[in-house]
């Protein structure tokens, strides 16, 4: 018995976006064969109306170099701030080993904290009882929320339960925080605390370079200072 053949007529494809986007990539000399179509072709525009192709094609440029454009100026602000970040930071760890005592590391470390980043409060908790009085020394028991917060990680970045920023700041914090562990020759002496108004401002995506050269200063110079 013969086989039959079933044979497709072309005309009988249905015309789908898919079909016609093959072809234009398969034939890239189509506008080229029908040059008119570049210019006689209307395409919905949502703003003005309707458009040729040349001026949709002019337009998505134009857009294309707008967000180059921004990008470029988000990279050169970021690239600011890391520059101003960078130098402040260096300005501090030169200042830190000038001073000569407990007292004035930790009123350093408050004013570059407060006055200097703009951040709404800067608190020490240490595990072991030191024999001087600070403002910026927490007088609560925080161990419960070094265990927490900072067991598996030297960071913390984000939000507080009221009762943790209770122990910590004396009061509440509307924002978030960070929680920079302090640790010298592989013993935990405590952490820092800083808090900001902005509910955003400290994000667990936050890059710690800075601050994980900033925290062993810190610690090695409260070590030296307080005997702890």
């Amino acid at each position: 018995m013969k086989n039959e053949q079933t044979v497709t007529n072309i005309d009988d494809l249905p015309i789908t976006d898919e079909l016609v986007s093959a072809y234009l990539q398969d034939n890239p000399e189509f506008f080229n064969r029908n040059n008119e179509l570049t210019t006689g072709l209307r395409l919905v525009d949502n703003q003005r109306g309707t458009v040729s192709l040349v001026e949709r094609q002019q337009q998505q440029l134009r857009q294309k170099v707008y967000d180059l454009e921004d990008e470029i100026t988000q990279l050169m602000s970021v690239s600011s701030h890391n520059e101003n970040l960078f130098m402040l930071y260096s300005d501090l760890y030169l200042r830190l080993l000038d001073c000569k005592s407990a007292s004035e590391l930790l009123d350093c470390l408050t004013q570059t904290t407060k006055e200097l980043l703009s951040l709404s409060a800067f608190k020490v908790y240490l595990i072991n009882d030191v024999d001087m009085a600070h403002d910026s020394l927490s007088k609560n028991d925080c161990q419960g929320v070094m265990q927490n917060r900072l067991s598996n990680s030297d960071y913390y970045f984000g939000r507080l339960q009221q009762s943790e920023q209770q122990l910590i700041f004396s009061q509440h914090c509307t924002g978030s925080v960070v929680l920079v562990k302090l640790v010298h020759d592989d013993c935990d002496l405590g952490f820092l605390a800083i808090s900001s108004d902005d509910a955003h401002h400290f994000d667990p995506r936050m890059d710690t370079l800075l601050l994980s050269q900033f925290k062993r200063l810190v610690a090695k110079l409260l070590k030296q200072h307080l005997s702890i």
